[in-house]
């Protein structure tokens, strides 16, 4: 490899590193107003769906799936599976930790 080439490989991994430190505004998402338009697809598609039973029974069968999918060696669409069942399971948190704060 050239000089020239390590040389535009190190700026553009400094300028993407300089990129990462610059602040920028946070933005808190709230849950709607009860009563709402907003309010009604907001409880329908979190609180009833990804937080409820339909939400619970799609992260456990996502699981078992990236068990069936690990038995016959197809590990890396396995791992993927299992951060969807991970996310499907744990939405309660999820959903607070984005609510808290969307950059």
């Amino acid at each position: 490899m050239s000089p020239t080439f390590y040389r535009k490989q190190s700026l553009i991994t400094v300028l993407a590193i300089a990129s990462l430190l610059f602040a920028g505004n946070a933005l808190a998402m709230t849950t709607p107003a009860t009563g709402s338009f907003a309010y009604d697809l907001y409880d329908i598609g979190v609180n009833q769906i990804l937080l409820g039973p339909i939400g619970f029974v799609s992260g456990v069968a996502c699981m078992v799936f990236a068990a069936i999918m690990a038995i016959r060696q197809m590990l890396l669409p396995a791992a993927g599976v299992v951060l969807g069942g991970a996310f499907l399971l744990k939405a309660d948190a999820v959903v607070q930790s984005v609510g808290a704060v969307i950059s």
